[in-house]
This record gives C-alpha cells, sequence and structure tokens, in this order.
C-alpha cells in the first residue's frame, strides 16, 4: 500500500503567497527547497490551490532546468564541463566522483539520497576552473582529489 503525502509543509508553503498564477515559480522554488525536488503528488493540490491547470504548472516545472522531477541528495556537487573547465581536466572530477559514489550519467544520486553528481555547462566560474558547486557553494581550482576531499568533509559532517 503506497503511503499518502502529507501535505503540511506544502499547505505552510502556500500560506506564504498570493493565491495566484504570478505566486507559481516561487512557490515551485520553496517546495523544491524543502523535498530537494517536486514530488508528484504536488501537482494536482498546488494547481487546485492557486486556480492554474495542472498542465500549466508541470509545463514551468519542465521548462526550468533549476527544477528537479526526481529526488537529490541533501548534497548536491555540480561538475562544471564548459569549455574552460573541460579543458583543465573537469572530467577526471566527475570521474572520481561518481566512482567513489558508485553512481554514473544515468545514476545521477545515491539509494540513501545524501549525494547528486550532476554535470553542468558552465558555472559563469571560468577563471576559476575546473570548478564545482556544492548546494550553490563554489568550490574553485578542483582536481579529482581535492573533490573527493570536500565529499569526505561532507560524509564526516554527517556523522557527527
Amino acid at each position: 500500500m503506497e503511503k499518502q503525502f502529507d501535505f503540511k509543509i506544502v499547505d505552510k508553503i502556500l500560506e506564504h503567497y498570493p493565491k495566484s498564477e504570478v505566486s507559481t515559480i516561487a512557490i515551485l522554488q520553496e517546495i523544491q527547497e524543502h523535498y530537494h525536488y517536486l514530488p508528484r503528488e504536488i501537482f494536482p493540490y498546488v494547481a487546485r490551490e492557486i486556480g492554474v491547470g495542472e498542465a500549466r504548472l508541470y509545463g514551468v516545472a519542465t521548462f526550468y532546468e533549476n527544477f528537479s522531477l526526481e529526488p537529490k541528495g541533501k548534497y548536491v556537487l555540480r561538475c562544471c564541463d564548459g569549455t574552460a573547465c573541460h579543458v583543465r581536466g573537469s572530467q577526471a572530477i566527475l570521474d572520481a566522483l561518481r566512482g567513489e559514489l558508485n553512481l554514473s550519467e544515468s545514476k545521477k544520486t545515491t539509494d540513501d539520497l545524501m549525494f547528486t553528481v550532476e554535470t553542468v555547462s558552465c558555472l559563469g566560474a571560468c577563471g576559476l576552473a575546473p570548478a564545482m558547486t556544492v548546494n550553490g557553494e563554489v568550490h574553485p581550482a578542483m582536481t579529482a582529489d581535492k573533490a573527493l576531499a570536500i565529499l569526505q568533509e561532507l560524509r564526516d559532517g554527517e556523522k557527527k
């Protein structure tokens, strides 16, 4: 039997916004911030609450790259693979992280939902190449060893 989705968090988020289409992006952003993705259950509920079509809401969520319909880890590591980062070795960083976490190009999130590893076309930090972010915080001049050390720090922090 499937567990019922608890809408209490969604209701709290909805309280902060006008119930209209103009609130769509802000509401979706806040829901994603809490869950680390947009659960499928929220679409009919939020659409009804703010008075928009479910297809319209889903369209917004799939149009913007920042929204995810797949669960993401507590820590989202984004490796830049833009030109500057690529020529300075970003693929080795990506390979090291994926190898350590048993992830691949198609499997981006660990089973325990602790880590997600993604590639991005550009972080806008070309002068810091190769660059990586952890939950939005930029880490410059990365190497595979530095990336694995950051990963270990995150794991150690979770043990405390």
